[in-house]
């Protein structure tokens, strides 16, 4: 007897069936074809239909409990719609098989040409999504990638300090003056080479050198600690222009659009002192707080301004000293970093060029960081806006009084 393949069918016709006693599987296929048969004439008769292929195998799949047969009949077919709906009727006049009442009832009929359809449109989508992963860039792209490339590589070393630098410098009459390495490279990126970093907060003998020669624009970070830097410039050099990324923000995060807006808004280093006097005047009035029972000032007497308790840093007690230690001898030489959990547990291993960008991308379940490397100012920066609470290092160029994460170098473990 011929069947078709359930690849070939477009319709699963699916029938529950209930019989009153113990039968078999071949009683209810028996009574399937016999009971049927002459009922739809013969272009309909399903033995001449599976005969022919128009409708494949029928599964009887029955449970018998307390006496009873339970079940389900299962017929695939590639008969149109019209037809496959009249073979399942008939499947409804079956009231006896052998000696047993039975009632069948259609609960589905299944076109399975819907499944095959979303699965080819869920492999489309997977194939267009490797295409687009894939695809070949347009030149425009090419042309991009390779001149950013190419600009990254221009970061030199610039003076005795070896600081990161463009390469335009020394035929620059103008230079940017910024504050870590990444600043530096993304400014290369969007082609300003006349561009040197700081590498911290202390100002280096070589931009000292600098300011006497060559037109100083200060490029600070949007934050207290580009105000730092400034007040550190104007110390020791000869600062001629001053400008900042928008508040909150950094210059290595800045957009091509946003650096020469910021370029062309810079303020003279003279209207820059001024702004910065008056943050510190603001800082310093406070309104006097009378502690309860506390008498007014007499007149003439000038107020005390309530002491404010410093804020406490979180200290490293000394089991974590120790685990700490001993992980900093195991990264000398790396030039990598360890970012670790409150537990003690190592979250994962970076390098150090990468260790910025990594605690932005981590908001909060880092507790300390280990460094083969100097603690600079951008790095405490991003450490002071995120949940960081220590920072282990071979050496420190930022003052622990000048920030609120707790920094512990290898002399002092």
């Amino acid at each position: 007897m011929a069947k078709i393949s359930p690849v070939s069918s477009k319709y699963t016709v699916t029938a529950t069936i209930e019989i009153d006693g113990v039968v078999d599987r071949p009683d209810v296929i028996g009574a399937i074809f016999g009971q049927t048969e002459g009922l739809l004439g013969e272009e309909l008769e399903l033995r001449e239909l599976q005969r022919s292929g128009r409708i494949g195998r029928i599964e009887v799949n029955i449970d018998v409990r307390g006496g009873k047969g339970m079940g389900q009949i299962i017929i695939p077919s590639s008969l149109d719609k019209a037809e496959t709906a009249i073979v399942a009727a008939a499947l409804e006049v079956i009231q006896r098989i052998g000696p047993c009442n039975a009632k069948v009832r259609v609960s589905n009929i299944e076109d399975v040409r819907i499944s095959k359809r979303q699965q080819v449109i869920e492999r489309a989508k997977q194939l267009l999504r490797s295409m687009v992963d894939t695809i070949m860039p347009d030149s425009m792209e090419i042309a991009d990638e390779v001149s950013q490339a190419v600009r990254v590589m221009e970061v030199g070393e610039y003076g005795k300090d070896r600081l990161p630098a463009g390469p335009g410098i020394d035929e620059s009459e103008e230079v940017i003056v910024v504050e870590g390495r990444a600043d530096v490279v993304n400014l290369l990126k969007h082609g300003f080479k006349n561009v040197i970093a700081m590498n911290g907060t202390s100002v280096p003998p070589t931009i000292i050198e600098l300011s006497k020669r060559k037109d100083i624009v200060a490029f600070v970070d949007g934050d207290r600690g580009g105000n730092l830097i400034l007040r550190d410039l104007f110390n020791v050099a000869e600062v001629d222009f001053v400008t900042r990324a928008p508040d909150g923000k950094e210059v290595e995060e800045l957009a091509k659009k946003e650096i020469h807006k910021a370029l062309r808004s810079r303020i003279t280093a003279e209207q820059a002192k001024l702004e910065l006097s008056n943050i510190d005047t603001s800082h310093a009035i406070r309104k006097p707080m009378m502690r309860p029972g506390s008498a007014p000032p007499r007149p003439g007497q000038r107020p005390m301004a309530a002491a404010r308790p410093a804020p406490s840093k979180a200290a490293l007690n000394d089991s974590e000293k120790k685990a700490i230690g001993t992980m900093l001898e195991g990264l000398l030489g790396t030039k990598g970093a360890l970012v670790l959990d409150d537990k003690m547990n190592v979250l994962g291993k970076v390098p150090m060029a990468e260790l910025s960008s990594t605690l932005k991308t981590l908001n909060s379940g880092v507790y300390a960081v280990v460094l083969d490397g100097s603690v600079e100012r951008d790095l405490v920066d991003v450490a002071e806006r995120s949940s960081l609470k220590h920072i282990v290092a071979m050496d420190s160029r930022v003052k622990p009084t000048e920030c609120r994460v707790n920094i512990v170098t290898a002399a002092e473990l």
